[in-house]
Order: C-alpha cells, then sequence, then structure tokens
C-alpha cells in the first residue's frame, strides 16, 4: 500500500471500519475506568493533587504537602490536570484517576489516526487494539503516574510528525510536534525526548522539502522543544523565596532534577534523592544473585531485560513479531532499492518512526543503570502497536501474493508470536494458565487454516483472524484480569499486570497498599530551606515519621492523629511525616491538616534542614515530630522495620546522614510523648516527640 492508498483509505473508511474504531475505544475506557473509585492509586501524587489544589504556588510547583515545603520528584504537568479534574469533581478517588482514563483513551484513538494516514484504516485498527490490550498500559492508565499523559502527548507528537510528511510547508506541524514532546517534558522530563531521534530522522526521510528547509524546520522545531521543556525549569529558579524545595533534587532546583536523579541518573545509574537499589538490583540478604547494573524493579540491565521475569508479561508479547516484520521491512527495502525503484517517502518515513521509537527507547530501557520501574514499557506500547498494525497488512498482502515464499511471513508470525506468549506464561502455571493454552490452540488452528486454505479468500480471512486472536489471547486476558483484581505493587506506587511472582525481586518481600510499603525509587519530596511561605502570619509546624501508605490510615494512624488534633491548640500545621510519603501521604489525603513529609519521599532530602528546625522552633512553628523505622512499617522483611530512627535499609538510602542528623536534633531539642498517651502499641516501631 502506498502513501496515497493510505491516505485515500483514511478518508474513505467504512462504516463497519468507524465502529470499530469507536468499540475500541469503549473497551479500552472499561478496562481503564473499571472500579476506579476504589483507589488512590498512587498516593504520593494523590497527596500532591490535594495539596496543589489548596493555592497557585503549589499548584505552579506541584508542592507535595500543603504547605508548601517540598515538591514531588517530577514536573508538576500530569498533576495540573488531576487538581483540574478534582476542581470539577471535587478530591475523591474517581476525580484523582479519571484523567488517566482519558488521556489513555485519547492515546488509543490518536494512534488509530497516525497510523491511518500512513498505512491505512486496517492497520490503524490493529494498532490501537493492541495499544488498548497491552497489559501493562492497562495497569499504568488505572493508576495516577505521570506515564499515561506522557504516552498520550508523544503519540499526538507522532501524529503531528506523520501530517508533517504530507506538505512541502510543514512548519507548522514540526513545531506542534516539538511543542507536545515539550509539554512531555514538563510530565517526566528527559523520557519524553527518547522520541527524538526516531521524529528527526523520519522526517528528513519522509519531508517533500528541500534539505534547506528541512533543515530549517528542524531548527524551529528544536527551539520549540528547548521552550516548551525548559520553561517551568527557569521560572522556578528565577521564583523569589520562599518557594517549595523541588523533591528528589541535590540542592532544591529543578535543574539538578533534569540533569541529575530524573536525567543521567536514571541512564547511569546513582544521582537525586530518593531509594536507589544497589547496582546488582535489589537483593535479599545471603543472595547469590550475581551482580549486574540496573534496578531490581526491572532486572538486571542488558539485551535480553524486556524478556525477564519483571518485564516480559508486562511488555514483549509482540516484540518477537515486531522483530519479524522490521526485519522483513528492512530486506524489502533493499530489494526495492537494488531494483532501481523509487523510494515511497511517505512510506518509508513512517517505519523510521514507528521503528526507530521501538529500537531506540527499547535500549534506553533495557540497558539503563539507574532505577527503571516495569510500568515505563508502557511508553513502547504505541510502536509496538503500529509496527504489528503496519507489518500484519503487508504479511497479508505478500500471503495473498500467488508466487514467492513471502507468504510464509505470516504463518511464521503468528507462530513465533504464539510461542512466546505460552513461554510467558510457562513461568507460573498456578496464574491463569487457561489463557496459555487458549492462545495454543487457537494458534495451531490458525496455522492449519493458513497453511491449506491460502488460495480461498474466505478461508484465508478467517486464518488471519484466527491468528490475530491467538496473538492478542494472553495480553488480553491479563489485562483483564489486570483491570477487574485491581491487583497492585507497593500500594500503587509499582504497578504491574500479571502475577505477584513477577512484581518483586526474588526474596524480597515489600508490603502492598494500605500497609505501608518501602519507597518506590520514583524519588522524593524534598523540604524547604525557609519558612513557610505565606507572608507575615507564620504557621506552626508539625513533623511526624510515616506508619504506613496506600492512601489509608492504619488504626495506629487513627490514634495519632485523633490525639495531635486533640493537643495541637491552635496549630495550623499539627501533622507530617519523617522518612516522607510513605506516611505523610494518608494523612495529608484523610485529614485537612497541613503536613510536611520530612526528607521527602523516603527521606534522604536535605529538607528541612537542621537549620530550618532550628528556626522554626525558635519561631514557635513547630509543633509535634515522629520519628522511628522505616516510615514507621510494622517488621516484616528485614528491610529496617522496627529498627531504631535513623536506621537505613539495605542496598543504601541516599540521604542517610541527613536524615540522621535530623533525627538526633528531634531527640535533643524535643520531648518524647509515651506511646500510651496516644493509643500506640507498646512495641510500636515510631516515636512522637512534641517540639511546641
Amino acid at each position: 500500500m502506498t502513501s496515497v492508498d493510505a491516505t485515500n483509505a483514511q478518508r474513505a473508511a467504512a462504516p463497519w471500519q468507524r465502529i470499530s474504531l469507536a468499540a475500541i475505544c469503549v473497551l479500552s475506557g472499561v478496562l481503564y475506568c473499571w472500579g476506579i473509585g476504589g483507589s488512590w492509586g498512587n498516593s504520593y501524587y494523590s497527596a500532591a493533587v490535594k495539596s496543589m489544589s489548596q493555592s497557585f504556588e503549589n499548584f505552579f510547583f506541584g508542592s507535595f504537602d500543603p504547605a508548601g515545603v517540598v515538591t514531588v520528584d517530577k514536573p508538576p504537568m500530569a498533576l495540573w490536570v488531576q487538581v483540574l479534574s478534582v476542581k470539577v469533581f471535587g478530591f475523591n478517588q474517581f476525580a484523582v484517576l479519571f484523567p488517566q482514563v482519558v488521556a489513555g483513551v485519547g492515546a488509543v484513538f490518536l494512534l488509530h489516526r497516525a497510523v491511518r494516514r500512513w498505512a491505512g484504516e486496517h492497520a490503524a485498527l490493529i494498532a490501537a487494539l493492541v495499544l488498548a490490550l497491552t497489559p501493562i498500559t492497562v495497569v499504568i492508565n488505572r493508576d495516577n503516574n505521570p506515564d499515561t499523559l506522557l504516552v498520550l502527548l508523544v503519540v499526538a507528537a507522532a501524529y503531528a510528525m506523520t501530517r508533517s510528511f504530507e506538505s512541502r510547508k510543514a512548519t507548522g506541524w514540526v513545531a506542534l510536534a516539538a511543542f507536545l514532546v515539550g509539554c512531555g517534558f514538563l510530565t517526566k522530563m528527559l523520557q519524553a525526548w527518547m522520541v527524538l531521534p526516531a521524529f528527526i530522522a523520519a522526517y528528513l526521510v519522509g519531508s517533500r522539502a528541500g534539505w534547506g528547509r528541512r533543515l530549517l524546520d528542524l531548527g524551529v522545531a528544536a527551539a520549540v522543544v528547548l521552550v516548551g521543556s525548559f520553561w517551568w525549569v527557569v521560572a522556578t529558579a528565577l521564583w523569589p523565596s520562599p518557594k517549595p524545595y523541588i523533591g528528589g533534587s541535590a540542592d532544591g532546583s529543578a535543574w539538578d532534577l533534569v540533569f541529575g536523579y530524573n536525567g543521567f541518573g536514571r541512564i547511569f545509574g546513582g544521582g537525586g534523592g530518593g531509594f536507589q537499589p544497589p547496582s546488582g538490583g535489589l537483593q535479599p540478604p545471603g543472595s547469590s544473585q550475581p551482580p549486574g547494573g540496573g534496578g531490581g524493579f526491572s532486572g538486571s540491565s542488558g539485551v535480553l531485560r524486556l524478556f525477564n521475569e519483571q518485564l516480559a508479561g508486562q511488555i514483549s508479547w509482540l516484540l518477537p513479531l515486531c522483530a519479524l516484520v522490521l526485519v522483513a521491512m528492512l530486506v524489502a527495502g533493499v530489494r526495492r532499492w537494488r531494483g532501481g525503484r523509487p523510494l515511497d517517502r511517505e512510506q518509508a518515513a513512517g517505519w523510521v518512526l514507528w521503528g526507530g521509537w521501538l529500537v531506540v527507547i527499547g535500549v534506553m530501557f533495557s540497558f539503563a543503570q539507574g532505577i527503571m520501574h516495569p510500568y515505563y514499557t508502557t511508553m513502547l506500547a504505541p510502536a509496538v502497536g503500529a509496527i504489528v498494525g503496519a507489518g500484519v497488512v503487508r504479511f497479508w498482502r505478500w500471503y495473498r501474493e500467488p508466487q514467492g515464499k513471502a507468504w510464509l511471513l505470516l504463518p511464521v508470525g503468528v507462530a513465533v508470536t504464539v510461542a512466546w506468549a505460552v513461554a510467558i506464561v510457562a513461568r507460573d502455571l498456578s496464574w491463569h494458565a487457561w489463557a496459555g493454552y487458549a492462545a495454543a490452540g487457537l494458534g495451531v488452528l490458525a496455522l492449519v487454516v493458513l497453511v491449506v486454505g491460502r488460495r480461498g479468500k474466505a478461508l484465508a480471512r478467517t486464518g488471519l483472524a484466527l491468528g490475530l486472536a491467538a496473538a492478542l489471547a494472553v495480553p488480553t486476558a491479563w489485562s483483564a484480569i489486570g483491570a477487574v483484581s485491581a491487583q497492585k505493587s507497593m500500594g500503587g506506587a509499582n504497578p504491574m499486570a500479571g502475577p505477584e511472582t513477577g512484581m518483586r525481586p526474588p526474596g524480597v518481600r515489600f508490603p502492598d497498599a494500605g500497609d505501608g510499603g518501602p519507597p518506590d525509587g520514583q524519588s522524593q519530596d524534598g523540604g524547604q530551606n525557609s519558612v513557610e511561605p505565606g507572608g507575615a502570619e507564620q504557621r506552626p509546624i508539625l513533623i511526624v515519621g510515616g506508619m504506613g501508605g496506600g492512601g489509608s490510615l492504619s488504626a495506629e494512624q487513627r490514634k495519632m492523629l485523633d490525639y495531635v488534633q486533640a493537643n495541637a491548640g491552635d496549630l495550623d500545621v499539627p501533622l507530617a511525616v519523617e522518612a516522607g510519603s510513605m506516611g505523610a501521604s494518608s494523612y495529608i489525603i484523610n485529614s485537612d491538616m497541613t503536613v510536611v513529609g520530612m526528607g521527602g519521599f523516603s527521606g534522604g532530602d536535605d529538607a528541612p534542614s537542621v537549620a530550618q528546625l532550628t528556626e522554626w522552633k525558635r519561631t514557635g512553628q513547630l509543633g509535634f515530630v515522629q520519628l522511628g523505622g522505616m516510615g514507621g512499617m510494622p517488621r516484616r522483611d528485614g528491610m529496617g522495620d522496627g529498627a531504631p530512627a535513623g536506621a537505613q535499609p539495605p542496598g543504601g538510602m541516599p540521604g542517610g546522614e541527613v536524615r540522621q542528623e535530623r533525627d538526633e536534633w528531634v531527640k535533643q531539642n524535643c520531648t518524647p510523648v509515651d506511646p500510651a498517651a496516644w493509643g500506640g502499641a507498646a512495641d510500636t516501631a515510631v516515636q512522637l516527640y512534641r517540639c511546641n
């Protein structure tokens, strides 16, 4: 199919094709929306949404706490959208997560629109269906991490790039794509820029303009990307003090966050605040697992990372088929070039765009040495869908040709895809093994029909339909199970699809939603090196250590909350958490008190500093401080639970010295409260201090 054919096909879409697209969008909406009113998702971000809704400064910076002391560890664009939803629907679980549903369905729709301009309506429908049914995409679109909005923005940018191939004066479309990538940067920083190499190469291949105009357009795009990406970073630097500390940074600035923890730290490891697994991955004491690069959440880095126990069931289902398609198209392109036939620029540009997207980002994720959560891989799903859609259409055309052996590519693609799906399921046959058996049965039937019925049009179409059903059987099952079971890892901070065995590093037990998980590696809030903003009338601040997470209050947290409320007097800020958001999130979500997470998400940020604590106490702003353990979790897995205040878990917690200095200051300057006074257990791992 030529680019002209593809354009004509999308303009002349049949009614059944329009109905099919609507059905796919409805299906994706149901999967993303089912039961979301019963979860806060990632309570870290949900708490920030509540705080951000209380003042413009909190909104602009992305403040984690109502006092505007510390921000979340990402730029705030994804949270801006969630705050707007809360303004419309009120602060509740549905309002926080509903924007994710809209963004997820929007990405499915825009991917269809982009692919149909390149490869036609049939390819576009397959691409949209693949994206809608990718397991990791389903579970992350039911959560409130920023990746959902990031995917929507980069898919929209890909649509703009596809439109740019159709005109000799494409500056506007290229600039729009650049602007959308800039918005992606304000959603998740440098991860959005990963698509740029593919976009640049695709434009150079596909543009109808001369080389001078192409370079001019790319120059304009570069300027738009830089301005769109960094205006917020510059604004935070120029904003007069006092202002929130940028969580996760080493010095409280967004510049450090860009190039440190959320930048090169993700690629090369280290850098930034928050939880950082050791270079060999997160391992239990005494583990004999050989060391390797990368964080423990996605296994060791390397060529086969996307196919390992943690990631295979999230995104790899169709990667073997993608590889087969790309190799086949490369061979076909070389043969076309050697035969002296002219290059179809728009078609070639599409393959460069989506193939480059998949290869570049796949390589980056495979070899990243820093923290790598499985849900990051949702960014691969649009490219997988586009390549599979266009590839299946191309394979079908070759399959129907009477001569040559290229017809074998379609049945081979089905066989390889089904075999890999069965292999993934076989890793844990105790978890819905029926899906693998169903895929195998459909696959065998599809192969028989494709081989026997090649000459018959109706039978061949039946074989194609069976092949698609077999290829998508297990991903569909895992997506549906992920939607209805609400299975989460680490309280919504590390959502994953599939069996529990793939959700955590071997031998390590992390508590789930509601019982106080350890840090998720998404670096953390920080505090503020100045008194609370808000003018001359300063408010006293209570700072407490964490007990739990997941968005709900435990019985012990509720007792402490009641005690603080009864004894805070006229204090305006009666609660906050040492060691960060693991406990502070629940307090912020479930009360109207101002809560400050001391030390950011995991307690590693130098905020508030000891000097700030001293100033707060001198001016009578500091109310209570709670210390103890790693967020005050009950002892379960040896990760420092129940340890004395300031103790660090195995594997290293950046900022441990900073936290210990704060803890020592609290012990020297504040008075401990008997746990019996507030209803705490005799063996509780936390200690409440009164500082006012």
